[in-house]
């Protein structure tokens, strides 16, 4: 046995070494890179048992993703802002948990294009979110199109791009490995900068000087087959090949996934043979 231990699923962490993605997983107090599962026999067990992501109490059920419905209620993590930037209220004092929202989103905040798939999307993260947030979507490829002091400020730029652009990332798309090389990021912020300007000029004001194009690598390959997704829910015992990790995405002999991220709460035993 290569490696085993039990634990609640969450996001699986990631950093980038170049413009290389590496994965890691925590044992105890070690951290092990898990980009050297690839290849090997990857065995996820589904104890039944869900541990809220917030309070850490084992529950029944979840009432949001990851949390037990006392959280759901109260936790920042359930706050609308989180999913929709432009209702935020950070900068103005308020909020689900003004003291969360006052470290998370009264910061400074990038709107971004991202190409993970068959288009470009449009996405919004906090500063010291870059890259991890390109990476929990799979982005090969990313710029900055827009710096701003505070979460709403941003989100409200995302909204004006969406007349647009998707804010959705093509999963299967994203997996496959099937983006559209042709695609020019630079030009694309380019014209949509000047676009932004036309809208409102307060906008144009936060167009960022940061010209950069982020290129990221997977350790994944090309998919050709049909994409099935595994839920623990229906299937609480899953095994195979591990041939490669994008996004939140485990992928199992080329043709099965797994999303780490989908599953938070869920307390699993993984073997690596």
């Amino acid at each position: 046995m290569y490696f085993q231990k039990t634990f609640t699923l969450d996001k699986l962490p990631a950093r980038l070494d170049g413009s290389s993605v590496k994965y890691f997983i925590k044992n105890e107090s070690e951290w092990t890179e898990a980009n050297s599962f690839i290849g090997k026999k990857l065995t996820i067990e589904f104890s039944g048992k869900f541990q809220c992501l917030d309070c850490r109490k084992y529950v029944k059920k979840f009432y949001a993703q990851g949390l037990c419905y006392t959280c759901m209620m109260t936790s920042a993590l359930n706050s609308l802002c989180i999913l929709r930037p432009e209702l935020c209220e950070a900068h103005l004092g308020r909020g689900k948990v003004p003291e969360w929202e006052e470290t998370h989103h009264n910061q400074p905040h990038i709107v971004y294009f991202a190409n993970s798939g068959d288009a470009i999307k449009v996405g919004v993260t906090r500063n010291d979110q870059i890259p991890t947030r390109w990476i929990d979507q799979g982005a090969d490829s990313a710029i900055i199109l827009a710096q701003t002091p505070y979460r709403q400020l941003a989100g409200e730029i995302e909204v004006a791009m969406k007349d647009f652009l998707s804010d959705k990332t093509n999963w299967r798309a994203m997996l496959r490995n099937s983006n559209d090389r042709s695609i020019d990021l630079l030009s694309e912020k380019n014209k949509y900068a000047d676009i932004l300007y036309g809208m409102k000029q307060e906008y144009g004001e936060y167009i960022s000087d940061d010209d950069t194009i982020y290129n990221l690598i997977y350790p994944s390959t090309v998919i050709d087959k049909s994409i099935n997704s595994l839920k623990l829910d229906k299937e609480p015992h899953i095994d195979g090949i591990l041939t490669g990790i994008k996004g939140q995405y485990l992928i199992f002999d080329e043709k099965q996934v797994f999303n780490m991220r989908s599953h938070g709460g869920y307390e699993i035993q993984l073997t690596i043979e």
